[in-house]
């Protein structure tokens, strides 16, 4: 480097040195940086004794939440099972959460599988518990909590224990399964008012639950799961079957049941349910489940133990006489009237299900036919009842189809224009003959009712269930003979043979039908529309149960063999003459009051026909 650089570097080192020694500050302004220093380190000392404190806080909720057992991940117990079972019903308890982690019914399987017994929730696709409040406002979860096992020498009876740090306080979830589908479950706490908050007078209870898949037919299946609940006046209410919804009911409720098609569980309060939540979701078709079904509600509860809450589960069958039996000998206003899952119509309907074919159907089973037999049975006297009806209907038909001649007749004498003119002589021939056209209503006023009856219970007996019957292997979904792999607007990806047999046959009683009937040759569209209901049956009943399409395969086979019988009983020439001494008998006789009434209307719309006409053409 050369003088020049050296000079140039000394210049800038002095400068550097006499900045520092301007910018250096004085006393006063280092005990002043001091002071600001000292400040902060107290600051962040009493952050750190604040945090100090928080983490000891902390660490006493935490082992108030340790003391009912919340266990740290080195001292969880394991988990343990404990398992109920009658002759009808198995429950595994687990101790993770005191609950019941699966139920299985011995007497029943799901469809396609004959070994194994149906079961209605496993560990996955439920869960329930309840809501507790520590003395210092912690919030807990029976259903994450562990419960302990407690020995018992009763049969049939379980006790899972949610242990605290005090030695002398518990509370104990106690199961008791009875000879039947309906398992009890008390909770009773011991001294729980030192651990639990005083104002804790009530419960909450969350209950979830998937319905898994179990027959054939999910269409059908979907169409009858539902969330059903019963308020204690006996008012029975329900969630949508078909798409997602919600309730919410401020009322007191008696019973909640989630139900399926066949099966159902049902969580009961000894007292009530009260500020319950209701929600029903439909599930994926390819998820293997129906419908997932949850409640959000409360019970009473009394910490010192001396009210005990107690509600009860049935897990059974939707049987009516199994539901039906927990009402024998209970005061009317006591009743859970619990077979009401099973649906049986509208009111007259019900009322013709429990009156006359549920009996039927217990006594023809009672003898121990095959179900075919039974079903043959019960229409051979649903057709037995109504036959009288039947016969008379047909010779009213039968004698309008003599007197078709006649009635013609009139017509040409009456033209279109003068139709009252056509309906009084068409009328007046009918009183003569002694032929009512409204008789022939009597059959289907007498016998819809009862096909409407056997409509709503076929489908839900599940007596039906699992019975087979030629090719039909169960009764109680459809009976498949033809799969094509895709599906068809209204039809579905099957073919149900005999909903199929029940519809040849309907077209053919369609086809006597129209022949033993006089009928208007200017109405070919409704001769036609008479053919066309058959095929819509066939869209229709694809999808119901076989034991459904057989009864009415039954029922149209009889009354193409009576319409037959009637026909070859019956003489056309044999009824004009007797037809024709009814006309000379009545002949100068007074008209009836009916007819009377009848031609007298027909003069007052005359009338004002005219007056209307004479009113237009002065307008």
């Amino acid at each position: 480097m050369d003088k020049n650089t050296w000079v140039g570097f000394l210049l800038i080192a002095a400068i550097i040195v006499g900045f520092t020694m301007l910018n250096r500050p004085s006393k006063e302004q280092l005990a002043e940086r001091q002071r600001v220093q000292d400040s902060i380190n107290l600051a962040r000392m009493a952050q750190l004794e604040a945090q100090r404190l928080s983490d000891s806080i902390q660490m006493t909720l935490d082992a108030a939440e340790e003391s009912i057992a919340v266990e740290s991940e080195e001292t969880k117990p394991e988990e343990e099972w404990v398992t109920l079972e009658n002759e009808h019903l198995r429950l595994t308890l687990s101790s993770y959460g005191g609950v019941i982690q699966r139920a299985e019914l011995l007497d029943y399987h799901a469809s396609g599988d004959s070994i194994n017994p149906l079961c209605l929730f496993r560990a996955n696709e439920a869960s329930f518990g309840f809501t507790l409040i520590t003395i210092n406002n912690r919030i807990l979860q029976t259903s994450n909590l562990y419960f302990t096992p407690v020995a018992v020498e009763e049969p049939n009876k379980a006790i899972l224990r949610l242990p605290t740090a005090d030695e002398n306080a518990w509370l104990d979830f106690v199961y008791e399964l009875s000879d039947s589908y309906m398992v009890h479950l008390s909770l009773v706490p011991h001294n729980m008012q030192n651990v639990l908050a005083q104002n804790m007078n009530s419960l909450e209870l969350q209950w979830r639950q998937l319905i898994p898949q179990q027959e054939q037919g999910r269409k059908f299946e979907e169409r009858y799961a539902q969330l059903q609940y019963m308020l204690s006046g006996g008012e029975m209410e329900k969630l949508s079957e078909s798409k997602d919804d919600d309730a919410k009911e401020s009322a007191r409720v008696r019973w909640i049941g989630y139900k399926d098609q066949f099966f159902s569980t049902v969580l009961i309060a000894d007292d009530a349910f009260s500020s319950s939540q209701f929600s029903s979701r439909v599930q994926n078709r390819y998820s293997g489940y129906i419908k997932e079904y949850a409640t959000h509600t409360s019970v009473p509860f009394d910490i010192t133990g001396k009210t005990i809450t107690g509600m009860r589960w049935y897990m059974g069958p939707n049987h009516y006489h199994t539901l039906k039996a927990y009402d024998d000998g209970v005061a009317k206003e006591d009743r859970l009237y619990l077979n009401k899952l099973v649906p049986l119509g509208w009111k007259i309907v019900s009322w013709i299900n429990t009156a006359l074919v549920i009996p039927m159907f217990d006594l023809f089973t009672s003898w121990g036919l095959h179900i075919g037999i039974v079903i043959l049975l019960m229409t051979l006297v649903i057709k037995l009842i109504i036959l009288p009806f039947v016969f008379v209907s047909y010779k009213s038909s039968a004698k309008m189809r003599v007197l078709k001649p006649q009635i013609d007749e009139i017509n040409a004498k009456y033209p279109a224009d003068k139709m009252q003119e056509r309906q009084a002589a068409t009328m007046q021939l009918y009183q003569q003959a002694g032929v009512s056209p409204m008789i022939g209503c009597l059959p289907m006023l007498f016998q819809f009712p009862v096909l409407m009856a056997m409509f709503w219970f076929l489908p839900t007996a599940i007596e039906l269930r699992g019975k087979s019957l030629w090719w039909a292997e169960d009764l109680s979904t459809y009976d498949a003979v033809f799969h094509w792999g895709f599906n068809i607007p209204l039809l579905g990806d099957h073919l149900s043979l005999f909903c199929l047999l029940m519809t040849i046959c309907n077209i053919g009683y369609t086809y006597i039908t129209m022949q033993s009937q006089a009928t208007d040759p200017n109405m070919k569209f409704m001769k036609y529309m008479m053919y066309a209901m058959p095929l819509m049956f066939l869209f229709i009943f694809n999808d119901y149960a076989a034991g459904l399409s057989y009864y009415y395969l039954l029922s149209l086979f009889i009354t193409i063999l009576q319409t037959m019988i009637f026909r070859w009983s019956l003489d056309d020439a044999k009824m004009l003459k007797e037809m024709e001494e009814n006309k000379k008998k009545r002949a100068g006789k007074p008209k009836s009051g009916f007819m009377a009434r009848l031609e007298q209307m027909q003069r007052e719309q005359q009338r004002m026909a005219r007056e209307n006409a004479k009113a237009n053409m002065r307008r």
